[in-house]
């Protein structure tokens, strides 16, 4: 069997491909026969040969750096794992306490869910969503919860925080932008008096 690179690169990248020539039993010379042999691999498999090729690539310029680190004076271990102990951090999670608990914003295309929660007993407090009857009878939602909407649902939660005894309040956007419906949602509660 012989290998082409050429073939390889040119003609079929994501495929390898393989020669195998009949051998010359005669003085007449015979061409040669290509015998393609696919090695076609699943997307998962795609995906998992990826990431590992990003993880040695990762983690061979994390060595580099701690090289250049330990050339430097003064600069220990200890500090070059704080160093990537704080790149990796993740975004910290806002929780809520009985004195502050959390207010959740949840946005999906066709409905707005907003929940008061208190993290350290894991209940939910109050809550309010474009589900409920009072808000769906009152507004269109077939193309999706508007603006007026996201007021409405502030409104309405934070009356229901209020008459709990509610006042304050730690805002978790719950990844989205602070814009458009999340921030409605946050300015009509705060103008009923939630504080946060």
């Amino acid at each position: 069997m012989l290998s082409v690179s050429f073939f390889q690169s040119v003609v079929a990248p994501a495929q390898q491909l393989q020669i195998s020539s009949q051998q010359f039993h005669s003085s007449r010379p015979q061409p040669l026969v290509f015998q393609v042999h696919s090695k076609a691999k699943t997307r998962r498999e795609d995906r998992l040969a990826r990431h590992s090729r990003i993880r040695k690539k990762v983690e061979g310029e994390i060595l580099a750096i701690l090289d250049d680190f330990l050339t430097v004076p003064n600069v220990s271990l200890q500090m070059f794992s704080f160093t990537v102990w704080l790149s990796n951090l993740e975004p910290l999670m806002i929780e809520g306490t009985p004195e502050r608990p959390r207010l959740s914003v949840f946005r999906s295309n066709k409905h707005l869910y907003v929940q008061v929660i208190d993290d350290t007993k894991m209940h939910t407090l109050a809550a309010a969503s474009t589900m409920q009857k009072s808000i769906s009878e009152e507004f269109n939602l077939t193309s999706g919860p508007t603006l007026e909407v996201a007021r409405k649902i502030g409104e309405v939660i934070a009356k229901t925080c209020l008459e709990k005894g509610i006042t304050k309040v730690a805002f978790d956007r719950g990844g989205y932008p602070y814009h458009g419906r999340v921030e409605a949602i946050a300015d009509a509660a705060r103008e009923l008096g939630l504080q946060f």
